[in-house]
């Protein structure tokens, strides 16, 4: 009995051994950068900041946030892409990170080999609102308008190439109509024009449109989520509007330079999943519009595959060029 005690000890320690080796071969030393290639405030940004605590609480070290932004996002991702893949520079990805392989024309690194995926951590479906004096009630009836009225209604969008502007021709291309794109610089004067009756209708965040929309100043006629969010729940899918093929959402993930340690993308993974499971990032997230996303490297990794083929095959139909091109 003594000597099954004995042995128990022996396994135990060595079991702790490996696990000291372990944690020792991923130690974090010092604090790790958190790229967001956007300027601070937007959706992007406020996401890193939530995660990051998370993350510094797991390291033991601070979490930074360094915002780099420009060249629709091209410029952080490539500090990312070229940084030492150590575990102390990481990135923060949108939907630019997809659509910007087929929309410019030589981006500065490989979006499919430069970088190793961590993790999706949250979506945001799209809202469909127009302008109040547009007779449509539903997007059945402004296919209608559209269809009757070719080339008249327009569609605002923060810029060329954005989440937004596609998900304006997707429902070009779904619903067979013609409707001009507005490009600005920005989301900001896309939604004032929307809300002055300047254009017929645009895609935007919840978070964005929600008190316009309840304020009487928009009308939203149908959201890209697979079902109906807890934000606005009174606004119906496309789904349900029979147009399921317009799912445009827009996407946030954690990437490494290609090369980070497979025990380090475990590990940061990690982190992201319990943090996903609390019940306070859930409600942080979840009222702006955010959905909990989640998954391993792997599954992310061949997310960012289907995705880009699949922007590729809208940016071709649509024409876009990123601005300046």
């Amino acid at each position: 009995m003594k000597l099954g005690r004995v042995a128990a000890a022996v396994l135990l320690a060595a079991g702790l051994a490996r696990g000291a080796d372990a944690g020792a071969a991923n130690a974090i030393n010092r604090p790790v950068r958190l790229i967001v290639p956007y300027v601070p405030g937007g959706a992007t940004d406020v996401l890193s900041r939530f995660l990051a605590p998370y993350l510094s609480d797991d390291f033991g070290q601070q979490v930074v946030i360094d915002n780099r932004p420009g060249g629709g996002s091209t410029i952080g991702t490539q500090i990312v892409a070229r940084a030492t893949a150590d575990g102390y520079t990481i990135g923060m990805i949108d939907a630019a990170f997809l659509i910007n392989p087929s929309l410019v024309g030589k981006l500065p690194y490989d979006t499919l080999k430069d970088f190793t995926p961590i993790a999706l951590v949250a979506t945001a479906p799209l809202i469909l609102v127009v302008h109040p004096s547009v007779p449509a009630k539903s997007v059945q009836e402004l296919i209608a308008l559209a269809r009757a009225q070719p080339g008249k209604l327009t569609f605002a969008s923060a810029g060329n190439g954005s989440a937004v502007h596609l998900a304006g021709e997707q429902l070009r291309a779904v619903a067979g109509i013609d409707i001009v794109h507005v490009p600005y610089k920005g989301a900001g004067q896309s939604v004032t024009d929307l809300l002055g009756g300047q254009v017929t209708m645009m895609f935007t965040s919840q978070s964005t449109i929600k008190a316009h929309v309840a304020g009487g100043r928009a009308r939203a006629l149908a959201i890209t989520s697979a079902r109906r969010t807890q934000v606005m729940p009174e606004v119906m899918t496309f789904r349900e509007a029979g147009l399921p093929a317009v799912d445009a959402v827009t996407i946030n993930g954690l990437i490494g330079p290609a090369g980070t340690p497979a025990d380090y993308v475990k590990r940061v993974n990690g982190v992201v999943q319990r943090a996903l499971a609390t019940r306070e990032l859930q409600d942080k997230l979840g009222e702006l519009g955010f959905e909990i996303a989640g998954g391993t490297p792997q599954e992310f990794a061949a997310w960012i595959r289907r995705e880009i083929a699949k922007w590729a095959q809208v940016v071709k139909a649509s024409g876009a060029k990123a601005a300046g091109m």
